[in-house]
């Protein structure tokens, strides 16, 4: 009991961060593994569930928001990004969780994944990455590996895939690291340090979608993948952190690849918000017939 008579609150566990619907997903989809870890990395930091927000895109994992006890939005395809840097400006107390797939964070929000980066905007992208648009059922993804036959692509994708790791680092992410979905455990790990991070934090998960891509299976990702940080692996190096994410074969590394402590996150340079978050200042607000005024000319 408390000094004051009351009872001490818990801390809260990775329980009180289930959401109440379950999930619709394919039966053996990697993205189950995600959102285990995601609940469990939340859990650890010792917030409660009011504050976080997840938001996401458009996508069979963009539907994570609504599998999860925190606030949510769903968003437009492509477009989580952008939403989630209003909603950090907004209110920057919040802890900003955004999720998505390789197809849209990578190909239909490429623009807005480059330039939230290069704001370092203090919010966690989690990329579940499974090589191959699953929710249209199957065509090739911007991860998609040449030679991939899919729905779009019948003799093989003649298109070099994107590297979404290299690409983060080099336009300025501060933590960038992948994960696998087939160890929770590791990569829930990876989303705390990430939630933790003051700025742009990226963590791209390899997970496999068990309806359409044959390729990318977990039987592949398990015997290859290799953890860096059992590999003595610098995540403070730019140049050993590129050419760990240019890996990719026999051996495919996963944890944390590069970690910049010394940027500020945008939130930190904008005077605006020195003082507390925007969404708070009542001065700031308009008044009721100013938004009576705005909804009637949208209307």
């Amino acid at each position: 009991m408390a000094n004051d008579g009351k009872p001490i609150k818990a801390a809260p566990t990775a329980k009180d961060f289930k959401g109440n619907i379950a999930p619709d997903w394919c039966p053996g989809c990697g993205d189950f593994g995600v959102l285990r870890a995601l609940e469990m990395a939340c859990a650890k930091t010792g917030r409660e569930p009011h504050e976080f927000i997840t938001i996401s895109g458009i996508g069979c994992s963009s539907n994570l928001p609504g599998f999860i006890n925190t606030y949510g939005m769903h968003t437009l395809h492509g477009r989580s990004l952008a939403v989630a840097t209003g909603m950090k400006l907004s209110n920057h107390e919040m802890k900003v969780i955004v999720t998505g797939g390789d197809g849209d964070g990578y190909g239909i929000g490429g623009n807005h994944f480059l330039h939230t980066v290069r704001r370092n905007i203090d919010l966690m992208y989690i990329v579940m990455n499974n090589q191959i648009y699953g929710l249209t059922i199957g065509q090739t993804s911007p991860t998609s590996r040449m030679g991939m036959k899919t729905k779009s692509t019948p003799f093989g994708s003649i298109e070099q895939p994107l590297n979404p790791l290299a690409l983060a680092i080099l336009s300025g992410a501060t933590y960038v690291a992948r994960g696998f979905s087939g160890d929770t455990k590791h990569l829930s790990e990876l989303m705390y340090r990430a939630i933790e991070h003051n700025g742009f934090a990226l963590v791209d998960v390899f997970s496999p979608c068990i309806t359409f891509n044959k390729d990318n299976t977990f039987a592949f990702f398990k015997q290859r993948v290799n953890k860096l940080e059992e590999e003595g692996h610098d995540p403070t190096d730019m140049q050993a952190a590129l050419q760990q994410a240019m890996i990719w074969g026999d051996e495919i590394p996963i944890g944390l690849f590069y970690e910049d402590t010394t940027r500020d996150a945008l939130e930190d340079l904008e005077p605006v918000l020195q003082d507390g978050a925007i969404g708070r200042k009542t001065d700031l607000a308009i008044t009721k017939e100013q938004g009576e005024s705005i909804v009637k000319q949208m209307m």
